[in-house]
């Protein structure tokens, strides 16, 4: 056995700390770690030691230190499916998509904190970019074969695939004013974002 497959032990925690036992607590530790010392130099150990838990199981929640900040990601598309199945099918196609994307980032309150840190991260953290197209892309698909299915159309054909894209442009623009905007509420700025995709763009604000 080579010395690169042995688990080197987790770094001792703080006294007292009793271990984290749920995944959102390790997204937390984690969030935690990378806002006050970087995404680049925390490592899966520290986040491993911080939460008083071995590397193995963060590994077992997540693939690589990249998947971190996005969560129960793949969970939550799974949702985004189930909530497009379950739409009226005589609701026009752009109302069911803004229907979906408020459900998809419906978050507690409490949870806004760190959802506003997981944001941040993953919309300005270089190293981060590369592993985000490939989520963006998942999200994009999910929307198109929405949008396919309402229209009759293959998901990769032209319209659905712009309808995803579209979507996915507007989501990330309320993001990021959502960053800049204190007091703002994520929900308000992506409900305008739709309303106006949905009427064309037309007389938007």
């Amino acid at each position: 056995m080579s010395a690169s497959s042995i688990e080197r032990p987790p770094r001792p925690r703080r006294p007292g700390r009793r271990p984290v036992t749920s995944r959102s607590e390790i997204e937390h530790v984690a969030l935690d770690l990378f806002s006050r010392n970087g995404f680049e130099t925390t490592t899966v150990d520290d986040v491993a030691a911080a939460a008083g838990i071995g590397r193995r199981t963060v590994f077992r929640y997540y693939a690589s230190k990249n998947d971190i900040p996005w969560g129960a990601f793949d969970e939550q598309l799974d949702r985004m499916r189930s909530v497009f199945a379950a739409l009226p099918d005589d609701l026009p196609v752009m109302a069911g998509v803004r229907a979906a994307v408020l459900d998809f980032n419906d978050v507690a309150p409490a949870e806004q904190p760190w959802h506003r840190r997981r944001l941040r991260l993953i919309l300005e953290t270089p190293a981060l970019q590369a592993h985000s197209t490939l989520r963006y892309e998942a999200w994009r698909q999910v929307v198109a074969d929405y949008a396919a299915a309402r229209l009759d159309l293959p998901s990769d054909a032209l319209i659905p695939q712009a309808i995803g894209h579209a979507s996915l442009g507007a989501a990330l623009a309320a993001y990021e004013r959502w960053l800049r905007a204190d007091g703002a509420e994520l929900r308000d700025l992506l409900d305008e974002v739709f309303q106006a995709l949905e009427n064309g763009l037309a007389g938007a604000r």
